[in-house]
């Protein structure tokens, strides 16, 4: 196991995994999009008898230029290890396999990514998992939900899409008072906002494809953990579940993560503005931001993140029409799904919705859910866009 590399982040997200090409001396990062590459005879076949140490055999195995993006993630991070994937949804599903097995317990925030959460709720519980939801800001309600067979905790900080916080010292450290693992899926914060690791979670989880790539342009995602851990789940499920990054879209992303503490102050820069011009908005009832004073966690958001990033939650008293005004009226910013891109997004998710398809909840759960959210809230990613020409939008749309 290396040391940590001891450099600032900004030269971290530039020089980190990346070298000059020894035989061209290129500087920028190389593509390698090769499927297959030349090999020993004597090499093993089997991807189970797979070494750290292991010459370049088949792309799905692993690549150059994905592996300088998983260095990259893991000096970010400061992690022992990182394997990159095809989709954030690939990275969550590797490691819930890897983790889990029939007869074991799962404690997953009851607020998380609809994704994760229906995968969950369709697919792992399938497999014999038990799966408890636990509103994590309650260390009392943790406590009493963990079992002798819990084997992982999923935390999700800001938690998508109200902005909830986690703690994640403190969670750390009942999950491991208690013997067992927890993850952090830190998409919406980044390595620049928040460092999971070093505040005690065993793993963290990124979909490549908001912040770090930051352009909406490729696809991706990353486990960061234990080097023996990752190097397990990369024989394993990585290689086996086939959901290899490509080499291409880790190029891409390997372009973007460069620049990303440069991004994320100006995410935060724009995205303080355009809180604080939405909280004195006469149409909007209420808006979340970890920046805001008004946040319910401003304590913690400013002791646990040194950035406050991109994104905003916002309600407004009809949110079904404003969302149709919307999709017409708005200009600067595109009404679409996704968030961390360099362009502003906005979309509409109705309470009742996900509560229905991605959220299982109890009725106290509810209630905390909608004091965040009420009947819907809009999620509004803030991009690079000049501030002013956002508010500006917004201002027109809404009336």
């Amino acid at each position: 196991m290396s040391s940590p590399d001891p450099r600032g982040l900004q030269t971290l997200a530039v020089h980190a995994g990346e070298g000059p090409d020894p035989t061209t001396r290129a500087s920028a990062p190389n593509l390698v999009m090769s499927t297959t590459f030349l090999i020993d005879p004597d090499i093993a076949f089997s991807a189970d008898e797979l070494e750290p140490d292991a010459p370049f055999v088949y792309t799905r195995w692993g690549n150059p230029t994905v592996r300088q993006l998983e260095e990259k993630l893991a000096a970010l991070e400061g992690a022992e290890a990182a394997i990159g994937f095809a989709s954030g949804m690939a990275a969550i599903s590797a490691l819930l396999t890897h983790a889990l097995r029939p007869g074991d317990h799962l404690i997953m925030s009851d607020v998380a990514y609809a994704g994760a959460s229906e995968l969950v709720n369709d697919i792992v519980t399938r497999g014999g998992v038990e799966v408890s939801r636990v509103d994590l800001t309650d260390l009392a309600a943790l406590e009493a939900a963990l079992r002798p067979t819990t084997r992982l905790v999923y935390a999700e900080t800001p938690a998508n899409p109200i902005l909830r916080l986690t703690d994640v010292a403190a969670v750390a450290q009942v999950v491991h008072a208690h013997g067992a693992r927890l993850v952090v899926d830190s998409t919406f914060a980044t390595p620049v906002a928040l460092r999971p690791i070093e505040l005690g979670a065993d793993y963290v989880l990124h979909s490549l494809t908001k912040y770090i790539g930051g352009h909406g342009d490729a696809v991706g995602g990353a486990l960061l953990g234990p080097e023996q851990d990752i190097a397990d789940i990369r024989r394993g499920p990585g290689i086996h579940m086939g959901g290899a990054l490509s080499p291409f879209n880790a190029w891409l992303i390997l372009r973007g993560a460069a620049t990303l503490p440069v991004r994320m102050r100006a995410h935060a820069e724009g995205a303080s503005a355009v809180a604080q011009f939405l909280e004195g908005h006469p149409q909007v009832t209420k808006a979340l931001y970890p920046g805001l004073p008004s946040h319910p966690q401003y304590e913690l958001a400013s002791r646990q993140m040194s950035n406050a990033a991109g994104m905003i939650s916002f309600q407004v008293q009809d949110g079904p029409g404003t969302a149709r005004r919307f999709a017409k009226d708005l200009h600067t910013v595109h009404y679409a799904v996704s968030l961390g891109h360099h362009r502003s997004l906005v979309v509409y998710l109705p309470t009742a919705d996900l509560l229905k398809t991605s959220f299982k909840m109890t009725a106290e759960q509810e209630e905390s859910y909608r004091s965040y959210a009420g009947d819907g809230l809009f999620r509004l990613s803030v991009g690079l866009e000049d501030a002013a020409d956002i508010i500006a939008d917004l201002e027109q749309a809404l009336g």
